[in-house]
């Protein structure tokens, strides 16, 4: 079984920052929110057998306080998209070109600097059917963030046609997807981190 999830709330997060590819630690709320999300593994019944993460620190964490005592590689391939000259830019205030691109992200390609979305999937598509196989015999734990889990969602679900840009992926959301016979089922949200932490700092 794979499991995708973003990682716990940040203090950029909270500032409502762009915060890409720079390394942030998980704030107060975000610990917490990881903790939680640790605590709905357990009430499945979910032990992860191993965990894959980004190099930032955010995403450790999160992996950290959900499977302490999984072997965890981390993977360059399931780092953030590069937002180049963006980065760090108030998402309460955001230039023209990013505004147009987050109004139409499958007709406008991303502002130049920043990294194309087809690449974000070719790179988690690439990552994911190197363990295809060894999430089909056990519990893969994925850590990750926000655009970079929607390119994986994107590779996961064809049939989206780029569906998934648009939708709000909260911290701490997690995704599951069955792997039979060498292949991925669609993936389902089982736990929308979001709506338990509407509003929080």
């Amino acid at each position: 079984m794979l499991y995708i999830i973003r990682h716990g709330k940040t203090e950029q997060n909270a500032k409502m920052l762009m915060q890409g590819r720079s390394d942030h630690p998980l704030n107060e709320t975000g610990f917490a929110q990881a903790e939680e999300a640790a605590e709905r593994f357990a009430e499945m019944g979910v032990k992860i057998d191993k965990v894959y993460t980004s190099p930032l620190i955010r995403a450790v964490q999160t992996a950290e306080k959900i499977a302490p005592d999984a072997e965890m590689t981390v993977d360059e391939r399931l780092i953030e998209m590069d937002y180049g000259p963006y980065e760090g830019m108030d998402l309460r205030n955001p230039a023209p070109e990013v505004i147009s691109f987050f109004m139409d992200f499958v007709n406008v390609p991303a502002p130049e600097g920043m990294e194309p979305l087809p690449a974000i999937v070719k790179r988690l598509g690439e990552f994911l059917e190197e363990i295809v196989r060894e999430a089909e015999n056990s519990n893969i734990l994925i850590s990750t963030h926000a655009i970079a889990m929607k390119g994986a969602l994107e590779y996961l679900t064809p049939e989206s046609k780029g569906g998934y840009w648009a939708k709000n992926i909260g911290n701490c959301d997690i995704y599951a997807s069955e792997v039979k016979d060498g292949k991925f089922s669609v993936p389902v949200c089982i736990e929308d981190g979001k709506n338990r932490w509407e509003g929080a700092e």
